[in-house]
């Protein structure tokens, strides 16, 4: 169900650069046409994964093994060694270990926040407050824009979608308005931080830019926000939702939870600024404080129980981390597998090469960034952006901020651009869809072309 650390979160890129090095250079051989074919093919399939009800795992997965595949043939007839085969496939395996292991860590908290009911209790208290139409929509775009820089836009897209379907019961306009308010919130907010998305995640593991450096989109990701839902707001009526009971409260040790996430994104960042190794190590070590933290309640629930005479805690209360990693998003986890091995084997072919040549020196880097941007809004930001670290092309730290901006919120122009949007087509039961989101896609537009001018203005 996660997709991102929000802190939602995913490649730990040690390395990224094999651009120029290190390729066949066959991107003329019919065999590599027909990587490209299967590619696209593959990608067809998980953009139409509602209505075909397949995981879009299971395309990728297969693309990668044919590419491979195809790729050690084409290889052989250039007369490369199965060492050096070998090689270019670990360097793939490499980078997606390191974005594995960092993923798991940051879906087992997630789970186990759920699991003490953290963000059933927050929805709760939403849900009783009584705020009327315009105040939620604006609530729960706020918090989607605050939460998931920490959280994933996935998670966040989830939680505040079950407040809008709760309380939204009955206007069906305020469910469509509200959900899209979510999604582009959801994704500006994940702009400026390195764990709030995917691709800011990657940027920041290739060494493109430092940790406190994405704090520097903020402004555009508010700007990228506040657009369209300024537009939108006058759409919402100002009605009450009829009232909704929800009971809910965050079970013994929620809190402690939620504060060793943070110290488990702290650890990250130390062992990256200060000791030089690599962020998922304190990411494996802050799990393991979670692993004590839960072995802790176990044994102090087998002694007391406040009000309670048994001297044991009752069955809710207790955590099995290892059920927590099972229920981690294995679908989007092996997603990227092929993903970042399809990817993979386009470059070793040479097709980034080709790519880096004709968009990055022929274009402009300014142009390409942007338009990478409005490419993501159909393609998912994740191959995209590992596409271009894949190119490796020379940009300073503006272009790589305007690139980590565009590739973030460009997603939010179509419903299926991001992982936030197509969730919300699921959790909506119809209320909202692709074509209600695309009737306002040039209020979004708006707010995506904002953004860049915002970003021209603060950091140029």
């Amino acid at each position: 169900m996660k997709k991102l650390l929000s802190a939602g979160a995913l490649t730990c890129l040690p390395t990224v650069a094999l651009a120029g090095e290190n390729v066949l250079g066959v991107t003329s051989s019919p065999l590599a046409w027909v990587c490209i074919a299967i590619f696209v093919i593959a990608y067809c399939l998980v953009m139409a994964e509602e209505p075909l009800h397949l995981r879009k795992s299971k395309p990728v997965i297969m693309a990668a093994g044919i590419i491979w595949a195809l790729i050690a043939f084409l290889a052989a007839q250039q007369g490369v060694s199965h060492v050096e085969l070998k090689k270019a496939v670990m360097h793939d395996l490499e980078e997606y270990a390191a974005m594995f292991l960092f993923l798991l860590v940051a879906m087992t908290y997630i789970n186990a926040m759920e699991d003490r009911q953290v963000f059933a209790t927050l929805r709760s208290w939403l849900i009783s407050k009584g705020f009327n139409y315009r105040s939620l929509f604006w609530i729960t775009g706020v918090m989607a824009f605050f939460i998931s820089p920490v959280a994933d836009n996935l998670t966040t897209a989830l939680l505040m979608g079950a407040v809008i379907m709760a309380v939204g019961e009955g206007s069906p306009k305020f469910i469509t308005l509200a959900m899209i308010n979510v999604v582009v919130a959801a994704n500006a907010g994940g702009a400026f931080s390195p764990f709030g998305d995917i691709t800011t995640l990657m940027v920041w593991q290739a060494g493109k830019l430092e940790f406190f450096e994405f704090f520097s989109l903020f402004l555009p990701s508010v700007v990228n926000y506040l657009v369209p839902a300024v537009i939108m707001s006058f759409f919402i009526d100002q009605g009450q939702p009829a009232g909704v009971k929800v009971e809910s409260t965050i079970l013994h040790g929620g809190l402690m939870i939620c504060l060793l996430f943070l110290v488990t994104i702290f650890l990250a960042v130390s062992f990256e600024k200060a000791l030089g190794l690599p962020p998922f190590m304190g990411m494996m070590t802050g799990l393991a404080l979670l692993m004590f933290y839960t072995w802790f309640m176990k044994i102090q629930g087998l002694t007391s129980h406040p009000g309670m005479t048994t001297g044991l805690w009752t069955h809710d209360t207790e955590i099995d981390v290892f059920q927590k990693i099972a229920r981690a998003e294995w679908d989007t986890l092996l997603f990227f597998f092929g993903v970042i091995f399809s990817v993979g084997g386009l470059r070793y072919l040479g097709y980034l090469d080709l790519a880096s040549e004709a968009m990055y020196a022929d274009l402009g880097a300014t142009w390409t960034n942007i338009i990478a941007g409005l490419i993501s809004a159909v393609v998912d930001n994740i191959p995209v952006m590992f596409a271009i670290l894949g190119m490796d092309a020379e940009m300073d730290s503006f272009q790589w901020l305007l690139v980590t901006l565009t590739a973030g919120v460009g997603g939010s122009l179509l419903s299926i651009g991001s992982a936030a949007g197509v969730a919300m087509m699921g959790a909506s039961k119809g209320g909202y869809t692709f074509m209600t989101h695309l009737r306002w896609s040039w209020a979004i537009a708006l707010g995506y072309v904002a953004s860049i001018w915002v970003h021209f203005l603060v950091n140029g």
